[in-house]
């Protein structure tokens, strides 16, 4: 849901589709940032004998604004070569993989990593990068931590790059959810609840699934403008603006009796993402894939959705009398400066005591980091709105329970904010579609590329 099958188009498209994007101060090296953008959503483990892979044919950035204009300054591309050792065979791999380098391991994958600034200079900092395979199970992966951490890659001064499959990380319920805005913890309430007998547990409907992961640990001056290494939040030169995009050249061809496709032309962004759920839930259908084809510096086009959110309309029809202060919120045609700020803008100076992420005032969906903000030895899962400046909407840790604050913010939670007038309903504090990290059943790691191992399909079928 953060950006799982979010648009029509992207849909029909997994390896292409971006999933979810993380930032964040990497709390092990916190002189680094860590960059984490994820494709190829809701992955079955059990996927022989064509086990999931990055395309070929897709070039996937991450990308970087510093200086506000909604542009990237820089970026990271990823090119990936797919080899097959013997043609003559369907399977995988005929034998156990324990090595990046196993005669056994058929379908392997490379890629190239390169460094683009701003005027278009690139810079390659890695070719033949070893992915790791997807995790099979016991007999053909048996030490699967082992191949995965052969494939985090150095290069240079503490940096580190890795690509392939991990644990889906992002927790959130979908079966409920959309079933039209239903809330587990809450469904008593739902204007069509009658049919529960209560509230009940959110259910992880991303638990056991996999995704494929581009993860890059650089330090924090070879991303902000300058150069800097910023350790004063109120410098505006602390902030960046983060997301991916994937690619496909503009001119595909099935090529007839061949069962190939020859392609041509230019590179034709096809997916994007920055701050969770904004294509997802903001959006309205009849946009989404023309959002997924522009820069963020074009979100100007899009900003009334975020001042007027469906969303926030919905939630006092769907839950009668529990949001009334939000309903009277909606009637009076005030836009939403706060969610503005969270999504749009950044955060200025002022708003959240010794605290700003502002980018300045072009609108552009950007996931926003400031850089000079330490990691938080005890980490709050709902970030700034609990407290916690190192966490969502300060960029995104992979533990951060982004459905929750959205939603709460949403609600109204965040504005007073901008409005110290409003008070936010009583249920706004307590909205959540009830999951926590303990909902994910494989842990993260405390170390790059900080998502967990990926679920295999012998001891995860189904």
């Amino acid at each position: 849901m953060s950006s799982h099958r979010e648009a029509p188009e992207i849909s029909k498209d997994p390896v292409a589709d971006s999933t979810d994007v993380y930032a964040f101060v990497s709390p092990d090296a916190p002189d680094t940032v860590t960059l984490i953008a994820n494709y190829l959503p809701l992955q079955g483990p059990a996927a022989g004998p064509n086990f999931y892979e990055f395309g070929d044919d897709v070039l996937y950035e991450i990308h970087i604004d510093n200086d506000g204009d909604g542009r990237a300054d820089v970026t990271y591309q990823f090119r990936f070569t797919t080899t097959v050792r013997n043609p003559d065979t369907f399977l995988y791999n005929t034998g156990p993989i324990t090595a990046l380098d196993s005669a056994s391991w058929n379908r392997r994958q490379t890629y190239t990593l390169t460094r683009v600034d701003g005027n278009g200079r690139t810079s390659v900092l890695g070719k033949d990068l070893a992915c790791p395979p997807c995790n099979i199970g016991p007999l053909s992966t048996p030490d699967y931590p082992s191949l995965a951490a052969a494939a985090v890659h150095p290069f240079g001064d503490g940096r580190k790059v890795f690509a392939g499959q991990r644990a889906e990380g992002f927790y959130v319920d979908l079966g409920s959810i959309f079933d039209l805005g239903n809330l587990r913890p809450f469904q008593q309430l739902h204007l069509l609840g009658g049919v529960f007998g209560g509230p009940s547990a959110g259910v992880n409907t991303t638990k056991q699934l996999n995704v494929h992961t581009l993860a890059v640990q650089v330090p924090i001056c070879d991303v902000t403008c300058g150069g800097e290494r910023p350790t004063d939040v109120t410098n505006p030169r602390a902030t960046i603006g983060v997301w991916t995009t994937a690619s496909r050249r503009q001119v595909r061809i099935a090529e007839a009796g061949k069962g190939g496709v020859a392609e041509n032309g230019p590179w034709v962004q096809v997916s994007r993402l920055g701050n969770p759920l904004f294509n997802e839930v903001i959006v309205p259908m009849s946009r989404k894939d023309q959002w997924n084809a522009l820069p963020p510096s074009d979100d100007k086009l899009f900003a009334g959705y975020v001042d007027k959110p469906e969303l926030a309309g919905l939630l006092p029809v769907l839950y009668p009398g529990v949001f009334p202060n939000l309903d009277a919120l909606n009637k009076s045609g005030k836009p939403r400066a706060d969610l503005h700020a969270i999504l749009l803008t950044g955060i200025p100076a002022g708003i959240v005591p010794g605290f700003q992420n502002y980018t300045g005032a072009i609108d552009a969906d950007m996931l926003r980091l400031n850089t000079a903000v330490p990691p938080t030895a005890k980490p709050n899962i709902l970030g700034l709105v609990a407290g916690d400046a190192a966490g969502f909407p300060n960029g995104r840790r992979v533990f951060d329970d982004v459905v929750t604050v959205e939603l709460r913010a949403v609600a109204g939670a965040t504005y007073p904010l901008v409005d110290n007038t409003f008070t936010p309903d009583a249920a706004t504090g307590q909205i959540t579609d009830g999951l926590t990290p303990a909902d994910v059943k494989n842990p993260y790691l405390d170390t790059f590329p900080y998502l967990g191992v990926p679920y295999d399909g012998y001891r995860n079928p189904s």
